[in-house]
């Protein structure tokens, strides 16, 4: 078949229905909500039909009866219908007139084993083509649901690959007849772990009676879809079991809740109790708003309320907010950016455009736009952030980037999280400027854009800097970001001290904002340098908060387009329940492994690097010449994962060319590999180096050692005696870890990556306050090290049996490095331990002294917040 499809004739609209309001432009997805000609669009909607057949075979009656419904459909505040089967034209024609669009339903053989036929699935496949060609182009289209609800036992049976890969199919059918059609596939809980990325927004058919359990459901699915727009496919109640009164109640807040938790639209099911499915007519349950005679319920009115004031339906109290924008010569998106904020939707805020010493013309823009104006020499972002607050009159302290623009509801989101969460903080996602040309595009796609780190489906872990927000009064309580950060990282310091208070982060995935991404190859480069550079200031500062490596440990999951799971190195794990049962199927992105980790580290660019240089040394010793075979096998890890990451970017854009595929592929492989290398360079030019030492400056000999503390009329627990430990090590710039559930050691310093002491404590009690306390301190290496070291040594044995004396020695140096380093890494981290202990006690010295000489170090060192170190004070 070709690209063209042949139309049916329009039915003429009866005179009586209202004048044609010309519907000219179609809607497109831009981040997470749909847009007709630069407006958003909230869907607004309800399900209709079918109906049992006309003689003709019309499953939607009449015109005159389809014209008496949408017109009150209009009436209501409905914007859109969604139908479960191809509409005729006229119908079409009938939604046009009235303002509605219409998402239009796909039918085929859903419920059953469709994939053990070809002969099947390509019927299925022109089915979907010729009901895409009967509404194509047409102006009350909104889009076109390629499947309903495939059963969960369909999906287990053949496995959720196929029924991906079978939807992926089905959707490239239909966009080759109506490119500019919008796709989706109404997904249920049941399945809600399929994967469809080439659709343009994610529905769901969801039937939730508890509103907390809807509100957390909706934030899940909210996270899931990610850059793109969430509609419900279904909402209602039941009015036969529930009576009318609960059907309108529970709708109410279920349509308010949809709308609140940021949500493109909804389609309440059904526009009325009438339905034909299956050859029968269906009467034992009344889901409509309206009867089978069309006679108005409750539930009605309660929709057409809570549609005329949404999102936000209910009356609040909104705090009142301030707009800090900090700008370095960012003129030529600072317009964008304030045009963005000018079109806001919110009752109380200010715009404050801090100028940090720009030579361009910001300071024009911002008087341009009648904007607040703060100019000041140039001294980095986070002073510019900090002038930005404290001159700032709102409660709320909201930032952007100058080169980020806000949704129109943006604030209004931010603000309800505050109001609903007792949250110090709250930020929200920040998707690709769409637009923007080839390379922003590849860099998107590429790792080391801003992102954030979830600890539950609406609780933060880190907010990234160009979209997030504070109380003004816990950023006066921490003094606000540390000037020390000029460029990058301080947000996530800021975010750390935050949670070090006690305080919480909130999230809210509507809450977003468009970013540019760096639109040059030069720029992302300097970007990632950065970055790199960032985190090795945040590893000095908060050295707890890394791994041996130099890598954040973060609690929380990270949220990006190229993490390890979606490029397949970790299995995604799914709950079915059992023999499939789950109604709440879910997937779960278990971590990937040691290895996997290893291999995907900036860092593996070190070991391929030390891989070529042996290799080169079989100039001088023949047998490193096979070293050259690891040196290929080092380059597949990194080139697995680009070659992935660039098709995954191909999926990611369903309506690119087939050149334009191509490009972006190659692009983003090749980013793929650039930004490991910039990444890596500005962490060892700023000394975040595998082989950096946190331990003591002066090592003592790695034996293990014990020591004794006799206290008197000062009781403490164990655990109040290591929390202090601990934060004496922290404030002496150690790197401390905490034994776990399954560990016989209490504390553990890494003095560097490869040597590390551990502490374990007993306490004895001898009554009326008088403890004893014994602590035990032995050295740690890593058994990887010492075979590689005993494989070097092996080697260089070999040589000097071959009077080999060159290679000899260069084979002994790295093993005499390995093992030294270890030994001063372990002693250094012993020196750590032993100098922030208390001094060893005889039985009868008072101890008084000594421990309060311990607590002042601990305050001055860690900067502990005086609560918290009360409370383990000893």
């Amino acid at each position: 078949m070709n690209n063209e499809c042949i139309t049916t004739q329009a039915v003429q609209m009866p005179r009586a229905g209202p004048p044609p309001v010309p519907l000219t432009n179609r809607p497109i997805t831009s981040g997470k909500f749909l847009f007709v000609g630069g407006q958003k669009l909230l869907v607004r909607g309800a399900t209709y039909g079918p109906f049992q057949p006309e003689p003709d075979g019309c499953e939607y009656h009449t015109p005159r009866e389809v014209m008496a419904d949408f017109s009150l459909m209009r009436e209501h505040g409905f914007n859109a219908v969604r139908t479960y089967t191809v509409p005729p034209r006229w119908l079409l024609d009938l939604a046009q007139g009235c303002s509605l669009r219409v998402l239009v339903g796909l039918p085929w053989e859903q419920h059953v084993t469709f994939l053990s036929s070809r002969k099947q699935m390509a019927d299925i496949q022109r089915r979907v083509e010729a009901g895409v060609c009967q509404c194509a182009a047409h102006p009350a289209v909104l889009g076109y649901a390629i499947g309903n609800e495939i059963p969960a036992a369909v999906v287990r049976w053949y496995g959720h690959h196929r029924i991906e890969q079978y939807l992926r199919r089905l959707a490239e059918a239909a966009r080759n007849r109506d490119p500019a059609g919008l796709l989706t596939y109404v997904n249920y809980p049941s399945t809600e772990y399929l994967e469809l990325p080439f659709l343009d927004f994610v529905s769901f058919n969801v039937y939730l009676e508890s509103e907390p359990k809807l509100a957390a459901y909706l934030a899940r699915l909210q996270n899931s879809a990610g850059d793109r727009p969430l509609v419900m496919g279904e909402l209602g109640l039941d009015s036969l079991r529930n009576g009318e009164s609960g059907q309108a109640q529970t709708l109410a807040w279920q349509t308010q809740l949809t709308f609140e938790a940021g949500c493109a639209g909804l389609f309440l099911f059904s526009w009325t109790d009438e339905w034909y499915r299956g050859g029968e007519e269906i009467r034992d349950w009344r889901f409509g708003l309206t009867s089978r005679s069309r006679a108005p319920k409750p539930a009605l009115a309660q929709a057409a309320r809570v549609f005329s004031r949404a999102p936000f339906a209910r009356e609040r109290s909104w705090p009142s907010a301030s707009v800090v924008v900090c700008s370095y010569n960012g003129g030529q998106t600072l317009a964008n950016c304030l045009e963005g904020i000018r079109r806001l939707d919110y009752p109380s805020f200010e715009t404050i455009v801090v100028d940090d010493g720009s030579t361009d013309n910001v300071p024009a823009i911002a008087e341009r736009f009648g904007v607040r104006l703060l100019r000041t020499p140039n001294g980095g972002l986070s002073r510019a952030r900090n002038i930005g607050w404290r001159a700032a009159q709102g409660e709320l302290i909201a930032y952007l980037d100058d080169d980020a623009s806000p949704d129109p509801h943006w604030l209004r989101y931010l603000a309800s999280t505050f109001l609903e969460g007792d949250f110090a903080g709250v930020g929200g996602p920040n998707i690709a400027w769409p637009g923007d040309g080839f390379v922003a595009q590849c860099v998107d796609q590429s790792p080391g854009n801003p992102t954030h780190v979830l600890l539950t489906e609406r609780e933060a872990e880190h907010l990234p800097g160009c979209n997030m927000a504070f109380r003004k009064a816990c950023l006066a309580a921490v003094g606000g970001f540390d000037a020390q950060f000029r460029i990058a990282g301080d947000d996530v310091d800021l975010c750390w001290r935050l949670q070090q208070q006690g305080w919480r982060l909130g999230f809210h995935p509507a809450a977003m904002v468009w970013h540019h991404r760096r639109g040059t190859v030069r720029g992302y480069w300097r970007q990632q340098f950065n970055y790199g550079k960032a985190e090795a200031m945040l590893e000095k500062k908060w050295p707890e908060k890394y791994n041996a490596v130099g890598h954040t440990t973060w609690s929380g999951r990270l949220y990006a387009k190229t993490l390890l799971g979606a490029s397949g190195w970790s299995q995604r794990r799914i709950y079915h329940g059992t023999w499939g049962t789950a109604l709440f199927q879910s997937v779960y992105d278990a971590r990937p492994g040691m290895l996997a980790s290893i291999l995907m580290l900036p860092e593996w660019y070190l070991v391929i690097g030390a891989l070529a240089l042996l290799s080169l040394s079989g100039f001088f010793y023949a047998p490193l010449r096979y070293l050259a075979a690891l040196l290929v096998l080092a380059f597949i890890p990194p080139l697995l994962h680009a070659a992935i990451s660039g098709i995954r970017a191909v999926s990611r854009n369903p309506h690119a060319g087939p050149l334009r595929k191509a490009s972006l592929a190659l692009g983003t492989a090749s980013l793929h590999f650039l930004q490991p290398a910039a990444r890596l360079l500005g962490r060892l030019v700023f000394g975040l180096t595998p082989w950096r030492s946190r331990g003591a400056r002066r090592p003592m000999l790695p034996l293990p050692n014990s020591f004794t503390l006799w206290s008197e009329g000062h009781w403490q627990s164990a655990e109040q005696r290591l929390k202090l430990l601990e934060y004496s090590l922290r404030g002496n710039g150690a790197a401390v870890v905490r034994g776990g559930d399954y560990d016989r050691w209490d504390l553990e310093v890494r003095g560097g990556l490869l040597g590390s002491a551990r502490l374990l404590m007993v306490v004895e009690e001898h009554g009326q306050g008088r403890q004893f306390v014994r602590l035990r301190l032995w050295p740690m290496g890593k058994p990887a090290v010492l075979v590689l070291a005993a494989l070097c040594s092996s080697l260089a044995m070999i040589a000097a049996l071959h009077l080999e004396w060159a290679s000899w020695a260069l084979l002994n140096l790295p093993a005499i490095l390995l093992v030294g380093r270890t030994l001063y890494e372990a002693g250094s981290a012993m020196a750590a331990l032993r100098r922030a202990m208390p001094i060893q006690q005889r039985p009868s010295s008072p101890v008084d002294t000594q421990i309060l000489s311990v607590e002042s170090r601990a305050k001055d060192a860690a900067n502990v917040s005086p609560s918290i170190l009360s409370e383990a004070s000893l």
